[in-house]
């Protein structure tokens, strides 16, 4: 089993500019390991709403998240500005494996490299769409590699 590497910026399309808060720091001085899967969380919806695709409060359709995964290469603390960079990694009939990496910033390689996926639901039932959304269609192209 080889040793994950960190990426670099240019392996993602889209960044996101993300900032980190006094409570994000534990008590060894850097984020605690949940604040990353929350900064991977909140890259991906902020460019699905901003894309039109995503609508939390009345959509029709929404992503739940049924896996997820962290590498760490160095840490990330308060006070400092982060790059999460996000690309798809794999696109199905209802379901998306996002890769983010979280980029201090300034650095070209990624301190935390991540992914999760999505399963995408109707609201009301929550059982798997037939198909995205065009809106959804449209928003992942511009994430894909």
């Amino acid at each position: 089993m080889t040793r994950p590497q960190p990426d670099a910026r240019h392996a993602y399309p889209q960044f996101v500019p993300l900032t980190t808060r006094w409570m994000d720091n534990d008590v060894y001085g850097h984020l605690n390991n949940v604040v990353y899967y929350s900064l991977f969380d909140t890259a991906v919806n902020r460019l699905l709403i901003e894309a039109g695709a995503l609508d939390i409060h009345a959509g029709g359709v929404i992503g739940l998240v049924v896996e997820t995964h962290c590498n760490f290469f160095e840490s990330l603390a308060f006070p400092q500005k982060i790059d999460a960079g996000v690309r798809v990694a794999h696109q199905g009939r209802s379901s998306v494996r996002y890769e983010i990496g979280l980029f201090a910033e300034g650095s070209d390689l990624c301190a935390a490299r991540g992914h999760f996926v999505h399963v995408y639901v109707d609201r009301d039932s929550r059982r798997p769409v037939t198909e995205l959304p065009p809106a959804y269609l449209q928003a992942l192209k511009a994430l894909t590699p």
